[in-house]
């Protein structure tokens, strides 16, 4: 019984992880099509990192040339709504509870420290991207006119 409930709570969180990673894939292809359009031309070089390691948080999205940090945030390992999700923790609550809030806690640091050395930092939560897409890109996108032009 043990086995077979971790193969599906692995699969789950395969499967959690596996949307995750594609929704990120169409915001950066929304994110081209928009530049694409904006400069009217089929391709345009805009660059762009994808998890960097050298940027502190280890943004999902990084544009260096206009310092924009780009998190795609999970709602449960990041505590979207969490006075009430961490009520409906019901097993390893002393695991869980605190490696969330710890979460938490760094997520709001390294925000803070970025913006402190003249980063922009955008947080999407999962459901947002999964919802909307083309909003977040939106956003991406008026973040870039915006950084890009100064």
């Amino acid at each position: 019984m043990g086995e077979w409930l971790s193969d599906v709570f692995f699969g789950w969180i395969y499967d959690v992880f596996y949307t995750l990673q594609k929704s990120i894939c169409y915001l950066l292809d929304f994110i081209r099509d928009i530049f694409c359009k904006l400069a009217g031309i089929e391709t345009v070089n805009i660059r762009y990192r994808k998890n960097a390691k050298n940027v502190m948080g280890h943004p999902d999205i990084v544009f260096l040339r206009a310092q924009i940090a780009v998190f795609c945030d999970g709602s449960l390992w990041h505590g979207y709504e969490w006075d009430k999700k961490k009520e409906q923790i019901k097993t390893n609550r002393d695991y869980w509870i605190p490696k969330i809030e710890r979460n938490m806690e760094r997520d709001f640091n390294y925000t803070e420290e970025l913006i402190e050395q003249g980063w922009l930092v955008l947080r999407f939560w999962d459901f947002e991207i999964k919802e909307d897409v083309k909003a977040c890109a939106d956003k991406i996108e008026l973040a870039l006119k915006n950084r890009i032009r100064k």
